[in-house]
């Protein structure tokens, strides 16, 4: 067989070995990964790499030894999922940086983690002072979760006795891409005609909406193909 055929085959092969793998452990590999998920997703990716160009090493080999990588990190997600001593081993200990506003230096040298990455995530969670923070504490995936002093967190309608809207449903999408999402009417009790009905009130016919999506309320937000923008920011 020429190389270069061996070389598009072993690379289907290591593709669909990457996708079923993927299968196999969840959403683990593709979530904001942990120490041992990013661990798992290099070693698994650098296999199939090898199998995909390395022509020198038997596809065989290569097959077994990425079944045998899945089958030790499955194994070992099933038992952290029974042992908290080996969830703790793999993944490691949640750690506070900030207490009562006050910045934890002692645990932030043992992770190696900079005050430029604490203010930069404390940013994106919309925290510009530091005195703002009672808790702020380092996940084992690398994200930062704040907790606010109760004088700085927002004010819910809970907390101004205020109604809830009951929500009996998620937002359903009625309209994706320019194609009627039939299952999805069916499934809340609604007909093509009335979509129809909802466009024709709106001026307008399927074939002029890219998306539509019918909101916990009720109401239906619609997204035309033309959105007849002037200077749009995006525009390329």
């Amino acid at each position: 067989m020429p190389e270069h055929v061996e070389v598009i085959l072993r690379s289907f092969l290591a593709f669909g070995l990457l996708l079923i793998g993927a299968r196999v452990l969840g959403k683990r590999t593709i979530s904001q990964m942990t120490i041992f998920d990013f661990i798992a997703s290099i070693s698994m990716g650098a296999i199939a790499a090898n199998l995909a160009f390395n022509t020198s090493i038997e596809a065989h080999n290569i097959v077994l030894a990425y079944c045998m990588f899945v089958m030790i990190i499955f194994f070992i997600a099933v038992f952290s999922l029974k042992s908290r001593k080996s969830r703790k081993f793999f993944a490691g200990d949640p750690t506070v940086v900030i207490q009562n506003g006050k910045i934890l230096e002692h645990n932030m040298k043992k992770m190696r983690y900079t005050l430029d990455y604490l203010n930069q995530q404390l940013r994106e969670k919309d925290v510009f002072n530091i005195q703002e923070v009672l808790y702020a504490i380092l996940e084992i995936n690398g994200t930062l979760t704040v907790l606010k002093k109760p004088q700085y967190r927002y004010v819910t309608r809970k907390d101004l006795q205020l109604p809830a809207v009951q929500e009996a449903r998620p937002p359903v999408e009625i309209i994706m891409d320019g194609e009627v999402m039939v299952e999805n009417l069916k499934g809340n009790g609604l007909t093509e005609g009335w979509l129809d009905g909802e466009l024709s009130k709106r001026g307008l016919s399927r074939e002029g909406v890219m998306y539509a999506v019918l909101a916990p309320n009720g109401s239906l937000y619609i997204d035309t193909s033309e959105d007849h923008i002037l200077h749009p920011f995006d525009k390329e």
